[in-house]
């Protein structure tokens, strides 16, 4: 019996979605709950799965078409897989040296193609080690790394070559590749904030040293007792809740002519993916501990990095963090993440002499970035919200006083 296979039914806030990769080929046989496609939408991946076992029939929307809500992408048969492997059986006995080829590049799964185009890799000679012989991100990193040993046989193969001949030939080699839907929405929404907001960065350091004397004492106990290392995007977080309870505005935005003041902190925390950036939400960061932040952000960023994350857990937000200094950035100036006012950029970690009570000493430092809505937020809001969280940070028993 025929079935419809249609593509997800997307949230409002999705117009449609594009198909990214076909797992499965026409006339293959699948098992229920095989991954058959991937849609890729504005925000997130989502997964076409099988219904049941049988036959992938027909593939009516391709790769690269444009698909909406609950339309209509393949057709499926259930209970139909005595008939794939017969349909499978003469093509291979007259083509038996294209057929293996063929197989391995249907299975190819998206994280192993995109490494094998960036590496140059012939992906019939990658081995699967994945369900059903599917090559996996691992096998392609394997064999990423196989050929740096083997580079030597062409060289020795070719011993007739001058000496003093040029090794490259000059080729200038280009690649074009379509533009990720979510790179696009990322590139539009960054425009337009700077187009749309009266955007102006402020600057101030803070000194890590009493964060880190903590982290340094408490961190096996902590670990022991919650399961989840003491970061310090949790005190960052924990400052900017408190921050933005003083000045309010700071966590309001603008629709319109109104200003909308949120009487809760939901905070965005900026994760890099394979993907791209996302900013997934911790929501009512003011009810939450240390070990609570630091368990969240853990999640979320196994998801991006298994490209797992939900569009509810990226919707919303009041205030976001950027964390540019895992990269090594030692100063930068966030854009804004819209409809919010304001978006705090930390950066690396340097050592830099300091001068304290007339002496000079080494200290940790950091410099951070505060961008903010000037239409909304005045110098004076900003700069005030910013020494706040310096002085939360340089003296962490604040917030546990909640002075």
């Amino acid at each position: 019996m025929s079935t419809e296979i249609k593509a997800p039914s997307f949230p409002e806030s999705v117009a449609d979605g594009t198909i990214a990769t076909w797992h499965k080929q026409p006339g293959e046989a699948v098992s229920r709950d095989d991954l058959l496609a991937d849609i890729e939408t504005d925000k997130v991946v989502l997964e076409v799965l099988a219904p049941n076992d049988g036959v992938l029939k027909e593939i009516v929307k391709g790769e690269g078409d444009t698909v909406l809500s609950e339309e209509v992408i393949a057709i499926f048969e259930a209970g139909a897989v005595a008939s794939a492997p017969a349909a499978a059986e003469a093509p291979a006995a007259a083509a038996p040296e294209a057929a293996p080829a063929a197989t391995k590049e249907a299975i190819l799964s998206p994280a192993a193609r995109k490494i094998a185009d960036e590496k140059g890799l012939d992906a019939s000679q990658i081995t699967g080690t994945g369900k059903g012989g599917r090559v996996t991100k691992e096998d392609a990193l394997k064999a990423a790394s196989a050929p740096k040993a083997a580079a030597p046989a062409p060289a020795a193969a070719a011993p007739k070559v001058d000496a003093s001949a040029p090794v490259f030939t000059g080729e200038r080699v280009e690649k074009r590749v379509p533009m990720t839907r979510l790179r696009k929405r990322v590139a539009e929404r960054l425009v337009e904030a700077q187009q749309m907001t009266a955007m102006l960065t402020t600057f101030n350091e803070v000194n890590m040293k009493p964060i880190m004397d903590l982290r340094k004492q408490y961190q096996d106990l902590f670990e022991k007792k919650h399961g989840v290392r003491m970061g310090f995007m949790g005190f960052f977080v924990k400052a900017c809740v408190e921050a933005l309870k003083r000045q309010p505005v700071v966590n309001a935005s603008i629709d319109g002519d109104d200003v909308v003041y949120h009487g809760y902190q939901d905070i965005g925390v900026a994760v890099s993916s394979d993907r791209g950036l996302v900013v997934p939400v911790l929501r009512d960061t003011d009810t939450m501990g240390l070990a609570d932040i630091e368990n969240g952000i853990r999640e979320y960023g196994l998801k991006a990095r298994d490209g797992k994350l939900g569009i509810e857990d990226m919707t919303g937000g009041t205030f976001t963090i950027s964390n540019g200094g895992v990269f090594g950035s030692l100063l930068s100036t966030p854009i804004l993440n819209m409809p919010q006012s304001a978006i705090l950029g930390m950066h690396k970690i340097q050592e830099r002499p300091m001068a304290v009570n007339g002496k000079v000493e080494i200290l940790p430092m950091m410099y951070l970035a505060l961008s903010y809505d000037h239409r909304l937020l005045d110098g004076k809001e900003a700069v005030t919200f910013l020494v706040t969280i310096k002085d939360l940070l340089e003296d962490p028993a604040r917030f546990l006083l909640e002075v």
